[in-house]
């Protein structure tokens, strides 16, 4: 049971108060037990025809180590009763842990997101952006290509993940690396993100291409379907962004890409899948991504001030006081 009186002070075990009906008994019982001596002490002088007692100061103060002893009684049972102060604090911001996956073979050196500018570098500037604005996130990123790197594990020096990020280079075209491998490159942010003790988890896959590498000829490779169930089942969401207008031929056609596994990938995940055809589009996709993953906050938290040792120190120091005045020449007992 927990009583409150006021100013954020509560008590914890108010039942102790129940003893305070004990106190106008004590004080009865020593009223009684003085009066009694003194009735006696009054007999004693009219028999022997002594002097009557003068009535002094001293006299008048004998009360006083009584009404301490009751007092430091009544404090004591305030400390059992468990004062407590219950201040509130400020809710705490549990950041996510975020992995990104950036996808870097050649096709990202297209420029119709911006004129001059690669579809990469308008991809990690603005991630930069989004990482800067998530504060209270660990950030990581993974960079792929036909295989994928942990570039960056997930870390709150946000400063160190932008740096990395604009280090991030295209594979030469046509090399061995120059394939788009967007199952194993999700699978290996899954593995990352197992490991993190986090309740929100969530990986950002930005491509501009369809999945090469796990094919029917490649049944040993890692599909997007595969990397999406395993994500599913470690709770992490994967929200999946296909950037451009599609594949420029080299005879200037634009195939538009099948987006049907990333689009699958993202909502087996209970994530998102978006498009952005310009780097304005990119920017907004961002916006919304940070949006969806909202700040989580702890459980709310109070600082639990005790004021049972103050009282109880006051308690005795009454208690110790009450003793020495009626040991002294205070007391009077007769």
């Amino acid at each position: 049971m927990i009583a409150a009186f006021g100013n954020g002070w509560q008590w914890r075990e108010p039942a102790w108060f129940v003893l305070l009906v004990l106190l106008p008994l004590l004080v009865a019982w020593r009223v009684r037990s003085r009066a009694g001596v003194r009735f006696a002490a009054a007999a004693l002088v009219r028999d022997s025809r002594l002097p009557a007692l003068p009535t002094t100061w001293r006299v008048r103060a004998a009360f006083v180590p009584t009404a301490l002893h009751l007092v430091a009684l009544s404090v004591a049972i305030a400390a059992l009763a468990r004062p407590v102060l219950q201040e509130p604090l400020p809710p705490e911001r549990l950041g996510h842990d975020v992995l990104l996956c950036i996808d870097r073979s050649s096709s990202m050196a297209a420029d119709d997101l911006a004129p001059g500018r690669t579809r990469l570098q308008v991809g990690v500037e603005t991630a930069a952006s989004f990482v800067a604005a998530r504060r209270d996130d660990r950030v990581g990123f993974v960079e792929f290509a036909r295989y994928a790197d942990l570039r960056c594990p997930p870390t709150l020096d946000h400063a160190a993940v932008a740096e990395l990020l604009g280090a991030v280079a295209m594979v030469s075209r046509d090399g061995p690396e120059d394939a788009t491998g967007i199952g194993a490159a999700v699978a290996a942010a899954a593995a990352v993100l197992e490991r993190s003790p986090s309740k929100g988890k969530v990986v950002v896959l930005l491509t501009d291409g369809e999945e090469n590498v796990a094919t029917a000829a490649s049944p040993g490779e890692i599909a997007p379907l595969h990397a999406a169930q395993l994500c599913a089942g470690l709770g992490i969401r994967v929200h999946t962004i296909v950037l451009g207008r599609g594949n420029r031929k080299p005879d200037g056609r634009v195939v538009p890409l099948d987006t049907t596994a990333v689009q699958q990938l993202a909502r087996s995940t209970h994530g998102r899948f978006f498009t952005a055809n310009d780097a304005a589009a990119l920017a907004a996709v961002w916006a919304e991504i940070d949006s969806l993953e909202a700040v989580l906050f702890a459980e709310p938290r109070v600082r639990v001030h005790e004021g049972f040792a103050p009282l109880l120190a006051a308690a005795l120091l009454l208690a110790f006081v009450a003793h020495a005045l009626a040991r002294s020449t205070l007391e009077v007992t007769a």
